[in-house]
């Protein structure tokens, strides 16, 4: 925790601004907390331009109207206690660590940002977001979880890393990963070589976040053995899955038949997580969605969790949660372009 004390020169300030003094604690490494290059310190300024902000030793000196120097501080004190845990800070952290202090929520930056899922080869996979938080700890209380949301918001990804969490912790004995192959009659007939080298392509986002938890050389040992699966949804029908995480990914490509057949695939000790955006809907000739209208058929039902992510809790390039919010501005005056009727072939694969 920093400690905050009101500067003794307030009375030469300005009316309505006050200049506050924080001990940042001396566990604390001053380097780990202002960043390379004071890459931390800058993303604070641009954060609160209208706060000024000096460091010498561990003294923080901030200056500015009453409100923002009083939020600056919280951000402050949540940086202090992530670099306490041992976790890098960077300018993404402190944007995000922003925008959960400003939005309208009790989770904390340092509760969300330390929220550790996966470790592998020094890599660790946690929630940016709160509502990446919020999904990741309904797929810790339910059995059955919906991720719905635009693209880039870690809906799959973190899907993935609890799938791999469960299983390193033996909670399932296996993983099952699937998508429907929306254009399977149509287009995979012309595509070179064997049935699995037809369906790779749309298979191939999962296996590439497999390589990213996962040592490499043990994939196709655990494949052979069935520990993990990698599958078109049409593999599923007549299927009953025990002890396994199933993840169904891009699920807004499924009818409603088929989301019927797929969920009813759960056995004793499964959990499965449901993956997809209902504004990318590929099914042909104008196909109602199953993501669509699942929610309208099970969202009573205990056990069962939706999770809305929303252009917020994406984490890709900032400019992807721009371009969502334009697409749904324009969709929501132009009703009949777009959202959830067919869209042109390879959209949703660049999109992706």
């Amino acid at each position: 925790m920093t400690e905050s004390t009101p500067s003794g020169a307030d009375d030469q300030l300005p009316a309505g601004r006050v200049r506050h003094q924080i001990t940042v604690p001396e566990h604390v490494p001053m380097v780990a907390l202002l960043g390379q290059r004071d890459e931390v310190l800058d993303a604070i300024e641009a954060g609160f331009p209208q706060v000024d902000v000096h460091v010498r030793g561990n003294l923080v000196m901030m200056t500015g109207n009453a409100g923002d120097v009083a939020l600056a501080e919280r951000l402050l004190d949540e940086l202090t206690q992530i670099a306490s845990a041992g976790q890098p800070l960077t300018a993404d952290a402190v944007e995000r660590a922003i925008a959960i202090l400003t939005d309208a929520t009790t989770d904390r930056p340092a509760q969300v940002l330390t929220m550790n899922i996966l470790s592998n080869r020094g890599k660790t996979i946690r929630p940016k977001t709160v509502g990446q938080k919020d999904y990741v700890e309904a797929i810790d209380a339910n059995t059955v979880v919906f991720g719905i949301g635009p693209a880039g918001t870690g809906k799959t990804y973190l899907a993935m890393a609890k799938a791999v969490q469960a299983l390193q912790a033996k909670q399932v004995n296996r993983i099952v990963l699937t998508r429907p192959a929306v254009e399977a009659g149509e287009r995979l007939g012309f595509l070179p070589g064997s049935l699995n080298d037809k369906i790779d392509p749309y298979l191939r986002p999962l296996y590439d976040a497999l390589h990213d938890m996962l040592d490499p050389e043990s994939i196709p040992r655990l494949m052979a053995a069935g520990t993990i699966e990698v599958a078109p949804l049409a593999y599923m029908r007549g299927r009953t899955l025990n002890d396994a995480f199933i993840i169904l990914d891009e699920a807004q490509n499924t009818s409603a038949e088929q989301m019927k057949m797929f969920l009813t695939r759960l056995g004793f000790g499964s959990r499965i997580v449901v993956t997809g955006d209902v504004t990318q809907v590929d099914l042909p000739g104008g196909a109602t969605s199953g993501l669509k209208v699942v929610q309208e058929i099970l969202t009573d039902i205990d056990d069962v969790a939706f999770c809305e992510l929303t252009s917020a809790d994406v984490v890709r390039h900032r400019l992807v949660a721009d371009i969502i919010d334009a697409y749904s501005h324009y969709e929501t005056r132009h009703p009949q372009v777009g959202r959830g009727q067919s869209t042109p072939r390879g959209r949703s694969e660049w999109t992706r």
